[in-house]
Protein backbone atom coordinates (compact mmCIF):
# COMPACT_ATOMS: atom_id res chain seq x y z
CA UNK A 1 0.00 0.00 0.00
CA UNK A 2 1.53 3.45 -1.53
CA UNK A 3 1.46 6.28 0.47
CA UNK A 4 -0.14 9.34 -0.86
CA UNK A 5 1.93 11.93 -2.52
CA UNK A 6 0.51 15.46 -3.20
CA UNK A 7 0.53 18.37 -5.09
CA UNK A 8 0.62 22.15 -4.54
CA UNK A 9 -1.76 24.16 -6.47
CA UNK A 10 0.17 27.18 -7.10
CA UNK A 11 -3.44 28.84 -8.21
CA UNK A 12 -4.40 29.00 -4.67
CA UNK A 13 -1.43 28.35 -2.17
CA UNK A 14 2.07 30.98 -2.09
CA UNK A 15 -1.02 33.76 -2.46
CA UNK A 16 1.58 36.59 -1.13
CA UNK A 17 3.97 35.62 -4.01
CA UNK A 18 3.15 37.29 -7.35
CA UNK A 19 4.03 35.59 -9.79
CA UNK A 20 4.14 30.94 -10.95
CA UNK A 21 8.43 31.30 -11.31
CA UNK A 22 7.96 32.57 -7.54
CA UNK A 23 5.30 30.18 -6.35
CA UNK A 24 7.43 27.10 -7.95
CA UNK A 25 10.18 27.99 -5.89
CA UNK A 26 8.08 28.64 -2.90
CA UNK A 27 6.38 24.77 -3.47
CA UNK A 28 10.19 23.22 -4.05
CA UNK A 29 12.02 24.53 -0.84
CA UNK A 30 8.42 23.52 1.56
CA UNK A 31 9.34 20.20 -0.34
CA UNK A 32 6.47 19.22 -2.57
CA UNK A 33 7.89 17.43 -5.65
CA UNK A 34 4.86 18.19 -7.61
CA UNK A 35 3.00 21.07 -8.19
CA UNK A 36 -0.34 22.11 -10.71
CA UNK A 37 -1.58 25.22 -11.58
CA UNK A 38 -5.43 26.24 -13.83
CA UNK A 39 -3.97 28.59 -16.41
CA UNK A 40 -0.16 29.08 -16.69
CA UNK A 41 -0.95 30.78 -19.96
CA UNK A 42 0.57 34.62 -18.63
CA UNK A 43 3.75 33.07 -18.30
CA UNK A 44 6.44 32.00 -20.80
CA UNK A 45 7.24 28.10 -20.64
CA UNK A 46 10.36 28.86 -20.76
CA UNK A 47 10.55 30.60 -17.60
CA UNK A 48 8.53 28.47 -15.97
CA UNK A 49 10.54 25.15 -17.40
CA UNK A 50 13.42 26.52 -15.72
CA UNK A 51 11.92 27.64 -12.32
CA UNK A 52 10.36 23.94 -12.26
CA UNK A 53 13.88 22.81 -13.06
CA UNK A 54 15.53 24.60 -10.39
CA UNK A 55 12.66 23.90 -7.88
CA UNK A 56 13.14 20.25 -8.29
CA UNK A 57 9.32 19.97 -9.28
CA UNK A 58 7.16 18.49 -11.86
CA UNK A 59 4.20 19.71 -13.19
CA UNK A 60 1.04 17.26 -12.95
CA UNK A 61 -1.75 19.22 -14.31
CA UNK A 62 -3.12 22.28 -15.98
CA UNK A 63 -6.59 23.27 -16.95
CA UNK A 64 -7.80 24.27 -20.84
CA UNK A 65 -8.12 27.87 -21.27
CA UNK A 66 -11.22 28.88 -19.73
CA UNK A 67 -12.31 31.11 -22.96
CA UNK A 68 -13.64 34.93 -22.54
CA UNK A 69 -13.70 35.52 -18.72
CA UNK A 70 -15.57 38.92 -19.04
CA UNK A 71 -18.18 37.32 -20.78
CA UNK A 72 -18.55 35.28 -18.59
CA UNK A 73 -16.80 31.67 -19.60
CA UNK A 74 -15.46 29.33 -17.49
CA UNK A 75 -14.17 26.30 -19.86
CA UNK A 76 -15.18 25.70 -23.72
CA UNK A 77 -15.68 21.66 -23.91
CA UNK A 78 -19.68 21.92 -23.90
CA UNK A 79 -20.51 25.25 -24.76
CA UNK A 80 -21.88 25.18 -28.19
CA UNK A 81 -21.14 27.41 -30.79
CA UNK A 82 -17.61 27.35 -29.27
CA UNK A 83 -15.94 24.34 -30.65
CA UNK A 84 -13.17 25.71 -32.72
CA UNK A 85 -11.99 27.54 -29.84
CA UNK A 86 -12.31 24.80 -27.26
CA UNK A 87 -9.78 23.14 -29.82
CA UNK A 88 -7.39 25.67 -30.10
CA UNK A 89 -6.91 25.96 -26.53
CA UNK A 90 -6.40 22.26 -25.97
CA UNK A 91 -3.82 22.72 -28.91
CA UNK A 92 -2.53 25.72 -26.55
CA UNK A 93 -2.49 23.53 -23.60
CA UNK A 94 -0.65 21.02 -25.51
CA UNK A 95 1.57 22.48 -27.39
CA UNK A 96 2.62 25.81 -25.05
CA UNK A 97 2.61 24.25 -21.76
CA UNK A 98 3.32 20.26 -21.83
CA UNK A 99 7.06 21.21 -21.42
CA UNK A 100 8.53 21.60 -18.07
CA UNK A 101 12.08 20.46 -19.61
CA UNK A 102 13.77 18.33 -22.45
CA UNK A 103 14.01 14.75 -22.03
CA UNK A 104 15.15 12.07 -24.52
CA UNK A 105 12.00 10.57 -26.53
CA UNK A 106 9.88 14.18 -26.33
CA UNK A 107 7.94 14.81 -29.54
CA UNK A 108 8.17 18.05 -31.24
CA UNK A 109 5.16 20.18 -30.99
CA UNK A 110 4.85 23.24 -32.37
CA UNK A 111 8.04 25.37 -31.33
CA UNK A 112 8.33 23.69 -28.02
CA UNK A 113 8.96 20.15 -26.89
CA UNK A 114 6.09 18.06 -25.01
CA UNK A 115 7.07 15.25 -22.73
CA UNK A 116 4.92 13.40 -20.51
CA UNK A 117 7.48 13.01 -18.42
CA UNK A 118 6.61 16.19 -16.99
CA UNK A 119 3.21 17.08 -17.51
CA UNK A 120 0.51 13.65 -17.76
CA UNK A 121 -2.69 15.58 -17.34
CA UNK A 122 -4.97 18.44 -18.42
CA UNK A 123 -8.37 19.38 -17.36
CA UNK A 124 -10.74 19.46 -20.16
CA UNK A 125 -12.82 22.25 -18.33
CA UNK A 126 -16.75 21.67 -19.54
CA UNK A 127 -18.09 25.47 -19.44
CA UNK A 128 -20.95 27.00 -18.05
CA UNK A 129 -24.60 26.70 -19.25
CA UNK A 130 -24.90 29.93 -21.22
CA UNK A 131 -26.37 32.56 -19.86
CA UNK A 132 -29.95 32.94 -20.14
CA UNK A 133 -30.62 29.45 -21.12
CA UNK A 134 -32.37 26.61 -19.01
CA UNK A 135 -30.37 23.92 -18.04
CA UNK A 136 -32.75 21.20 -18.84
CA UNK A 137 -33.73 22.22 -21.87
CA UNK A 138 -29.92 22.81 -23.31
CA UNK A 139 -28.76 19.55 -21.64
CA UNK A 140 -28.75 17.34 -24.46
CA UNK A 141 -27.28 19.64 -26.98
CA UNK A 142 -24.29 20.37 -24.52
CA UNK A 143 -23.76 17.30 -24.14
CA UNK A 144 -23.61 15.78 -27.77
CA UNK A 145 -20.86 18.87 -27.98
CA UNK A 146 -19.07 17.55 -25.34
CA UNK A 147 -19.12 13.95 -26.58
CA UNK A 148 -17.44 15.58 -29.91
CA UNK A 149 -14.81 18.11 -28.30
CA UNK A 150 -13.70 14.86 -25.93
CA UNK A 151 -13.79 12.31 -28.88
CA UNK A 152 -11.47 15.06 -30.68
CA UNK A 153 -8.99 15.59 -27.45
CA UNK A 154 -8.57 12.24 -26.84
CA UNK A 155 -7.21 12.02 -30.33
CA UNK A 156 -4.78 14.98 -29.63
CA UNK A 157 -3.76 13.90 -26.35
CA UNK A 158 -2.99 10.47 -27.01
CA UNK A 159 -0.52 11.61 -29.31
CA UNK A 160 1.10 12.86 -26.54
CA UNK A 161 1.15 10.14 -24.44
CA UNK A 162 -1.12 12.52 -21.99
CA UNK A 163 -4.67 11.96 -19.90
CA UNK A 164 -7.74 14.75 -20.29
CA UNK A 165 -9.35 14.92 -17.11
CA UNK A 166 -13.15 15.61 -16.49
CA UNK A 167 -14.23 17.41 -13.03
CA UNK A 168 -17.57 18.14 -11.55
CA UNK A 169 -17.80 21.47 -10.46
CA UNK A 170 -20.39 21.92 -7.56
CA UNK A 171 -23.44 23.95 -8.45
CA UNK A 172 -24.67 24.79 -5.21
CA UNK A 173 -22.14 27.15 -4.07
CA UNK A 174 -19.50 27.25 -6.83
CA UNK A 175 -20.64 27.71 -9.89
CA UNK A 176 -24.47 27.70 -9.81
CA UNK A 177 -24.11 28.36 -14.25
CA UNK A 178 -21.21 25.15 -14.58
CA UNK A 179 -22.31 22.55 -16.94
CA UNK A 180 -20.94 19.32 -15.36
CA UNK A 181 -21.63 19.04 -11.61
CA UNK A 182 -21.80 15.38 -10.27
CA UNK A 183 -19.70 12.75 -10.74
CA UNK A 184 -22.42 10.41 -12.20
CA UNK A 185 -22.70 12.78 -14.75
CA UNK A 186 -19.41 12.48 -15.46
CA UNK A 187 -18.77 8.97 -15.52
CA UNK A 188 -21.74 8.34 -17.88
CA UNK A 189 -20.31 10.80 -20.35
CA UNK A 190 -16.60 9.14 -19.94
CA UNK A 191 -18.29 6.16 -20.88
CA UNK A 192 -20.16 7.29 -23.77
CA UNK A 193 -16.73 8.31 -25.15
CA UNK A 194 -14.83 5.19 -24.46
CA UNK A 195 -11.64 6.85 -24.61
CA UNK A 196 -8.96 5.42 -21.75
CA UNK A 197 -6.59 8.20 -21.84
CA UNK A 198 -9.96 10.07 -20.56
CA UNK A 199 -10.53 9.88 -16.52
CA UNK A 200 -12.09 11.67 -13.99
CA UNK A 201 -11.19 14.35 -11.53
CA UNK A 202 -12.24 13.88 -7.92
CA UNK A 203 -12.14 17.20 -6.14
CA UNK A 204 -13.43 15.73 -2.56
CA UNK A 205 -14.63 19.88 -1.55
CA UNK A 206 -17.10 19.38 -5.19
CA UNK A 207 -18.24 15.64 -4.67
CA UNK A 208 -19.11 16.40 -0.74
CA UNK A 209 -21.39 19.46 -1.45
CA UNK A 210 -23.29 18.31 -4.60
CA UNK A 211 -23.54 14.52 -3.17
CA UNK A 212 -21.94 13.77 -0.10
CA UNK A 213 -21.65 9.69 0.22
CA UNK A 214 -17.82 10.14 0.01
CA UNK A 215 -17.00 6.47 1.09
CA UNK A 216 -19.64 4.92 -1.58
CA UNK A 217 -18.50 7.30 -4.77
CA UNK A 218 -14.76 7.03 -3.91
CA UNK A 219 -14.79 3.12 -4.10
CA UNK A 220 -17.27 3.07 -6.67
CA UNK A 221 -15.67 5.77 -9.05
CA UNK A 222 -11.98 5.41 -8.28
CA UNK A 223 -10.75 3.10 -10.99
CA UNK A 224 -11.90 6.24 -13.57
CA UNK A 225 -10.30 8.96 -11.13
CA UNK A 226 -7.06 10.08 -12.85
CA UNK A 227 -6.34 13.26 -9.89
CA UNK A 228 -7.78 13.85 -6.96
CA UNK A 229 -8.23 17.49 -5.40
CA UNK A 230 -8.71 18.27 -1.02
CA UNK A 231 -10.39 21.05 0.48
CA UNK A 232 -12.44 21.25 3.70
CA UNK A 233 -15.98 22.03 3.38
CA UNK A 234 -17.80 24.55 3.78
CA UNK A 235 -15.12 26.71 3.84
CA UNK A 236 -12.39 25.40 1.65
CA UNK A 237 -9.36 25.86 4.22
CA UNK A 238 -7.00 23.16 4.50
CA UNK A 239 -8.22 19.77 5.40
CA UNK A 240 -7.21 20.15 9.04
CA UNK A 241 -9.07 23.19 9.40
CA UNK A 242 -12.43 23.26 10.66
CA UNK A 243 -15.17 21.59 8.66
CA UNK A 244 -17.09 18.77 8.00
CA UNK A 245 -15.05 16.39 6.38
CA UNK A 246 -12.64 13.52 7.98
CA UNK A 247 -9.45 13.64 6.33
CA UNK A 248 -7.32 11.71 8.21
CA UNK A 249 -10.54 8.64 7.42
CA UNK A 250 -10.46 10.07 3.74
CA UNK A 251 -6.32 9.87 3.07
CA UNK A 252 -6.67 6.46 4.49
CA UNK A 253 -9.60 5.36 2.24
CA UNK A 254 -7.74 6.58 -0.75
CA UNK A 255 -4.69 4.65 0.93
CA UNK A 256 -6.70 1.40 0.96
CA UNK A 257 -8.44 1.12 -2.29
CA UNK A 258 -5.17 1.90 -3.91
CA UNK A 259 -5.05 5.43 -5.36
CA UNK A 260 -1.47 5.86 -7.00
CA UNK A 261 -2.01 9.32 -8.06
CA UNK A 262 -1.12 12.58 -6.50
CA UNK A 263 -3.67 14.41 -4.34
CA UNK A 264 -3.47 18.47 -5.18
CA UNK A 265 -3.87 20.58 -2.28
CA UNK A 266 -6.41 23.33 -4.26
CA UNK A 267 -7.63 25.39 -0.83
CA UNK A 268 -7.78 28.73 0.33
CA UNK A 269 -4.86 29.29 3.08
CA UNK A 270 -5.96 31.10 5.91
CA UNK A 271 -4.33 34.23 7.48
CA UNK A 272 -1.70 36.55 5.48
CA UNK A 273 1.20 35.03 3.88
CA UNK A 274 1.91 31.31 3.98
CA UNK A 275 -0.42 30.61 6.71
CA UNK A 276 2.01 27.43 7.90
CA UNK A 277 0.29 27.19 11.82
CA UNK A 278 -0.37 23.15 13.05
CA UNK A 279 0.47 20.26 11.60
CA UNK A 280 -1.51 17.12 10.37
CA UNK A 281 0.79 14.24 11.23
CA UNK A 282 0.21 10.99 10.21
CA UNK A 283 2.10 7.79 11.02
CA UNK A 284 1.87 5.85 8.06
CA UNK A 285 2.64 2.47 9.86
CA UNK A 286 -0.08 3.32 12.46
CA UNK A 287 -2.63 5.24 11.01
CA UNK A 288 -2.10 7.64 14.47
CA UNK A 289 -2.96 11.81 14.04
CA UNK A 290 -2.36 14.07 15.95
CA UNK A 291 -2.22 18.29 15.51
CA UNK A 292 1.05 19.77 16.92
CA UNK A 293 1.15 22.96 18.07
CA UNK A 294 1.84 25.96 16.39
CA UNK A 295 5.11 25.99 14.50
CA UNK A 296 7.43 28.96 13.84
CA UNK A 297 8.67 28.36 10.41
CA UNK A 298 6.87 26.39 7.55
CA UNK A 299 8.11 22.77 7.79
CA UNK A 300 8.24 20.75 4.55
CA UNK A 301 4.96 19.09 3.73
CA UNK A 302 6.93 15.75 3.28
CA UNK A 303 9.07 14.24 5.84
CA UNK A 304 11.13 11.18 4.84
CA UNK A 305 12.48 8.54 7.05
CA UNK A 306 13.77 4.74 7.04
CA UNK A 307 9.69 3.76 6.87
CA UNK A 308 9.13 5.80 3.90
CA UNK A 309 7.25 9.10 2.74
CA UNK A 310 5.16 10.68 5.56
CA UNK A 311 2.83 13.26 4.89
CA UNK A 312 3.58 16.04 7.59
CA UNK A 313 1.57 19.41 6.53
CA UNK A 314 -2.04 20.39 6.32
CA UNK A 315 -2.08 23.58 7.86
CA UNK A 316 -4.74 25.74 10.34
CA UNK A 317 -4.45 29.39 9.80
Amino acid sequence: MAPLRFSANLSWLFPELPGLPARLRAAGSSGFEAVEVAWPYAEPPEALARAAREAGLRLVLINTPPGDQEKGEMGLGAVPGRQAAFREGLEQAVSGHCLMGRSKGAVARGSLVCSAVFLRLIHLMAGRVPQGADRIAVKAEMEIVFLENLRHAAGVLAEENLVGLLEPINTRITDPQYFLDTPQQAAAILQKVGRPNLQLQMDIFHWQIMDGNLTGNIQEFLPIVGHVQVAQVPGRGEPSSPGELNFPYLFQLLEDEGYKGFVGCEYQPRGEGWPWGRELWRDWTGAVFSLWAEMPRPPSPYRRHSRGLELATFILG
